[in-house]
């Protein structure tokens, strides 16, 4: 008996005295407000990128939270904006001031309308299983206010806050660059026929409706980002020294060596940059066939100069081209196949010199798929460079071959076949530190033998990067005039199988492309606090299966043994989703069992050891 009481006290103390510690440890966690986030997006914390953001600022930034609560969707959506607010506040060192107002009287609800936040209903079901839904009418917006700067987010969709960081942190940015008159000019180089930036090329043209352009979505979601047009002039104009970066797209007429020698004297500038969207492969719009002529128009010899020859041809991938799902007339679906469409993504098992898409690259910060229509290959070469990184930040896959003929069909066809040699190709290269002139002295242009600072060159060698391919191919040619009562005519000609397929393409991979350029375009202005931010608004990505490599695609596969390899690889995943799902399952209750049936064992022995 004297034995047992023992056991009992001690049992008890024991249990006191780690009820003790974990207190002590959770009143600790909720004084120091220290999160570790493990996720890759940093997803539960705030981006180092924003925190930089807000601590920098010369003024505090006053956000004003109108929000409506009372349903448990919106109550927990308020929640995690109060945590994200909060995290900003420390981050910030008093420069950021959060203010929340739960607008139910009339006089907050007539404030909110007032800031220009848009009311709206908010729905929930009945938890209960019965058909009843519940609607309350109020607001969900941020309000900013910056010195004499205000702006606001009309609109929070309470169902997600995927996205959220980014979009806060990007309209603290624009509200202090009105205040402060601060811009990152780009300059755009036009005058070679060039594929530009305002060309309406994202979506299909439907009923009469110019689509979208690039430049117009940049603008409107990031309107600190000026862009310019620079016609060189045959190399008679010198590029402004207050530019930050410098694009070119792909030109349609060649480059003067006058010309390339000004694009280098711009770059031997202090911290300057250069991103150049192009490749060998010349397609013209409305062209449903995708027939490419091959020519680099003279910018091969600049950019073998900084250290990235572009080839004269065109890379196609047999094992990561695009396929898109489009529905047939008779109800069913089909795959579409353009192999000149390279898909990149990275991957795991993959080293550097083999990645192909390097989402560590600020660039392509945390991207997990990208399209790069129409690329060129690319040979680096880092001697020419030795004060500077010369890296590779996409590649083909191992499956790919070069097309070097005069006319190229690069369009949709049953009969693709691979063509060997097989081999992977690098399409997309940068170059970062001290750069040497890739040009020289030359036609009256005083070029220095190496850049003042850090300079960046990026080159994309893909046609139509910043394009929707099926689009700008299915599009038709626009007329320049306008219709009776002021109406858009219609576009002539176009291919209907072309504007079907660029819906699909344009869901499944412009968004990325958005978000790369616009990271590029940090990228080359220096600016970086916005990238980490940015990957915010991807979505996670999916389990990774390290031990299951992607289907190895042969030349001679046809489209029966390459579903028969995805099948395969499909058939592989699943088991290992199965595996994992019934190893969460069962562990922990075996676990439990397991420690129990050891305690018990423990204390038969200890008891037989006590035995008389």
């Amino acid at each position: 008996m004297e034995k047992k009481a023992r056991a009992v006290t001690e049992s008890s103390v024991y249990l006191a005295v780690v009820a003790a510690i974990l207190v002590v440890v959770n009143v600790l966690a909720y004084s120091i407000h220290k999160q570790i986030d493990t996720t890759k997006n940093e997803r539960f914390t705030l981006s180092k990128g924003s925190g930089r953001l807000v601590a920098n600022l010369k003024k505090p930034v006053t956000v004003r939270a109108y929000v409506t609560t009372g349903l448990a969707k919106l109550d927990s959506f308020v929640r995690d904006l109060d945590d994200l607010m909060r995290e900003y506040e420390r981050a910030s060192g008093g420069k950021f001031v959060y203010q929340k107002v739960v607008a139910k009287s009339e006089a907050e609800k007539q404030e909110a309308k007032e800031a220009q936040c848009r009311e709206a209903a908010f729905g929930e079901g009945s938890e209960g299983g019965e058909d009843s839904t519940t609607i309350t009418q109020g607001h969900m917006c941020l309000v900013f206010l910056y010195g004499d700067e205000k702006d606001n987010i009309p609109f929070l969709s309470p169902d997600t806050v995927a996205g959220l960081e980014f979009w806060i942190s990007n309209k603290i940015r624009e509200v202090r660059d009105k205040a402060e008159d601060n811009h990152r000019r780009i300059g755009v180089v036009t005058g070679h026929d060039e594929i530009k930036l305002t060309e309406p090329n994202l979506l299909a043209n439907e009923g009469g409706r110019q689509p979208p352009a690039i430049r117009g979505v940049i603008e409107n979601a990031f309107p600190y980002y000026k862009f310019e047009d620079v016609d060189l002039k045959g190399g008679e104009t010198v590029i402004d020294e207050q530019i930050d970066a410098l694009i070119i797209t792909q030109p349609g007429k060649d480059f003067t060596d006058k010309e390339l020698r000004r694009i280098d004297e711009f770059l031997m500038k202090e911290n300057k940059a250069l991103v150049v969207y192009a490749s060998a492969a010349n397609i013209k719009p409305s062209d449903p066939k995708m027939t490419a002529t091959l020519s680099t128009h003279g910018l091969e010899k600049l950019l073998a100069g900084y250290g990235v020859e572009m080839k004269k041809d065109a890379v196609l991938d047999w094992a990561r081209s695009v396929r898109v799902p489009v529905p047939t007339q008779a109800g069913g679906m089909t795959v579409v196949r353009a192999p000149a469409i390279v898909q990149a993504q990275p991957s795991g098992d993959l080293d550097a010199e083999h990645q192909m898409l390097d989402n560590s690259f600020i660039g392509f910060f945390r991207i997990e798929e990208l399209s790069f229509p129409f690329p060129s290959s690319l040979v680096v070469d880092p001697k020419k460079q030795p004060g500077a990184e010369v890296k590779v930040v996409a590649r083909t896959t191992p499956a790919s071959w070069v097309e070097t003929g005069d006319n190229l069909d690069l369009g949709i066809r049953a009969d693709w076949r691979a063509k060997p040699p097989l081999d992977q190709r690098a399409i997309a290269a940068a170059v970062t530190g001290k750069l040497k002139s890739a040009m020289g002295a030359g036609d009256g242009v005083e070029t220095p033998a190496e850049s003042k600072g850090q300079s960046r060159v990026l080159v994309v060698s893909s046609a139509q990067f910043l394009a929707n391919p099926f689009a700008r191919a299915g599009n038709g040619t626009q007329m320049e005039n306008m219709g009776h009562m002021g109406m858009q005519l219609p576009p002539i000609g176009g291919d209907p199988s072309l504007r079907m397929i660029a819906g699909p393409y344009a869901q499944k991979y412009l968004t990325n492309t958005i978000i790369a350029f616009k990271n590029t375009l940090d990228w080359a202005t220096g600016d970086s606090d916005m990238v980490a931010a940015s990957a915010k608004m991807l979505g996670e990505p999916n389990l990774a299966y390290s031990d299951i490599s992607r289907p190895k695609l042969e030349a001679t596969d046809d489209e029966a043994s390459i579903k028969a390899k995805d099948e395969q690889y499909r058939t592989q995943r699943k088991r290992v989703q199965s595996t994992v799902e019934w190893v969460l399952i069962l562990i922990a209750p075996i676990a439990f069992a397991g420690i129990g049936i050891l305690r018990w064992q423990v204390r038969e022995r200890r008891r037989n050891e006590f035995k008389v």
